[in-house]
């Protein structure tokens, strides 16, 4: 039941990626909420498959030391990459919440890939292969995740550009206004300042 629901929500997530390709606009929250939400699903269903990934026994198979430290690596960037998320969840409209959650996925994806030819070689090539389904089906997610970030990072753009283009005109109504007449200064009376109270 579970692969079926999986399926559905991706089917989802890219259709209205699409949608929103087409518009030329960002998605609503709620919807963004739901990338990230379906993003979510994906690291929790791989927690427990890198529990069962145990480097330090591949050492004595003649396996680098680095895969100790990126098994490591890889259960600080899921915590990471879930604080990032919870931010974008929270806003939206952040480009660098959005920024930073997308660079954290391709991270984690990179260092996953690498992780899984040790699994694959050193303990077990049905965990690895596990694993490698687990990422990839958070694959439409990623990619709703990266069509996100640029279509948001069009909209500030553009918003740029249009603060921009107002400031500018507001310069030049201000460079073709006359200068405001000032009456000159009061004088003061030399009797009353010599006056004391």
């Amino acid at each position: 039941m579970r692969p079926l629901a999986g399926l559905a929500t991706a089917v989802l997530i890219v259709t209205t990626a699409s949608a929103w390709r087409q518009s030329g606009s960002v998605p609503p929250e709620w919807e963004v909420r739901a990338q990230v939400g379906a993003l979510a699903a994906g690291l929790e269903r791989l927690k427990p498959l890198l529990e069962q990934v145990r480097p330090q026994e591949w050492l004595a198979r003649g396996a680098p030391q680095g895969y100790v430290g990126q098994h490591r690596t890889i259960g600080l960037e899921l915590g990471y990459l879930e604080r990032s998320a919870r931010i974008l969840a929270d806003r939206p409209d952040r480009l660098p919440a959005a920024l930073d959650t997308f660079f954290r996925v391709e991270r984690l994806q990179a260092l996953m890939s690498s992780l899984c030819e040790g699994v694959r070689r050193y303990q077990n090539p049905a965990l690895a292969d596990l694993i490698e389904s687990v990422v990839s089906e958070s694959a439409p997610a990623r990619e709703s995740l990266r069509q996100y970030v640029l279509d948001l990072a069009e909209v500030k753009e553009r918003q740029l550009a249009v603060a921009d283009q107002e400031a500018q005109r507001c310069r030049a109504l201000l460079i073709r206004q006359p200068p405001a007449r000032s009456s000159p200064p009061a004088r003061k009376d030399p009797a009353a300042s010599r006056e004391q109270p």
